[in-house]
């Protein structure tokens, strides 16, 4: 079972952000959860001119700007508030990112609920986004909910009714399917768990590899050594919760989206391994193209 007591919901007043909030509200609601909202205020450079060359010195919060900043955010969260859930509102200084992190450990948050703006490729691929940097190193479940989506508060008797989780037997995917299994169980909803085959010929662990061969046998093993280990992962659901398993071929993260599209799916589940930040860059990730692209949220865990 699923305890979710304390949610953490970053905002900049956007639509893109109230959108998040919504969300958070009604997980609050459905887990009797306390939802704290934070905004970062990130002070900016101002020029001083003067008998010395130009100095850039960061502008701050005054203890006026900080009250009027703090009342902005109360009544921003107001707008999304849901009966009985508590709500909290913190305002901080320094750069977005960090300062969520900060805030997500020291409260200890159980789920982190962030909107975000879907930037351009080329701009992403360059400065990443505080959701991004927030997914890689929160060592919390993070929701990443996009832009687009319908209300959430008020919402039905559940709100995640068709759950698709993702595994590639990776610790941090199988964490992520007992987060998934846990969420259908209580939302009594259908889970689909995904294995994607990739068209890469690779090393796959468990198989005997014989010498002489062919390619032909060599896909056969490797694709009835996988089936074998998606339906294990599945049994160890509970009788009583509805689970199917699917496995496909292709790029993964093409995979994961078109099926999420096609099962209509309200919460994509997926585990996410922290990479260096040179592989990030260059290549991306599974998670980052399915965060990048869905339509709907994508809830991402570390390992357990």
């Amino acid at each position: 079972m699923i305890e979710i007591r304390r949610i953490l919901c970053p905002v900049d007043f956007s639509d893109h952000s109230r959108r998040a909030l919504d969300h958070a509200m009604a997980i609050a609601r459905w887990y009797g959860s306390a939802v704290t909202v934070l905004h970062v205020f990130s002070p900016g450079p101002v020029a001083t001119v003067g008998a010395s060359p130009v100095v850039l010195e960061p502008i701050g919060l005054t203890p006026v700007d900080r009250d009027q900043l703090l009342a902005d955010v109360k009544a921003f969260a107001n707008t999304e508030s849901a009966p009985g859930v508590a709500i909290d509102t913190v305002v901080r200084e320094g750069n977005t990112a960090d300062e969520v992190l900060e805030q997500a450990a020291g409260m200890k948050a159980e789920l982190l609920v962030i909107g975000t703006h879907g930037r351009s490729g080329f701009e992403r691929l360059l400065l990443g986004s505080v959701a991004e940097k927030v997914l890689r190193k929160a060592d919390c479940p993070v929701m990443i909910v996009p832009k687009g989506l319908p209300d959430a508060v008020p919402p039905g008797p559940v709100l995640y009714r068709r759950i698709l989780c993702p595994v590639d037997f990776s610790e941090s995917s199988i964490h992520a399917l007992n987060y998934a299994i846990s969420l259908a169980q209580e939302a009594d909803g259908q889970l689909t768990v995904l294995h994607v085959v990739a068209h890469e010929l690779e090393y796959t662990a468990g198989i005997e590899y014989d010498a002489r061969a062919t390619i032909r046998d060599f896909l056969k093993q490797r694709e009835d050594m996988l089936q074998q280990r998606l339906q294990e992962v599945v049994a160890g659901a509970p009788e009583f919760c509805r689970v199917e398993s699917l496995m496909t071929h292709g790029k993964p993260w093409r995979e994961v989206l078109r099926v999420a599209e096609e099962r209509q799916s309200d919460v994509i589940v997926m585990g996410v391994q922290g990479r260096g930040a040179a592989d990030l860059l260059l290549f991306g990730s599974t998670t980052q193209h399915v965060v990048r692209a869905a339509s709907c949220p994508v809830l991402t865990l570390r390992d357990a």
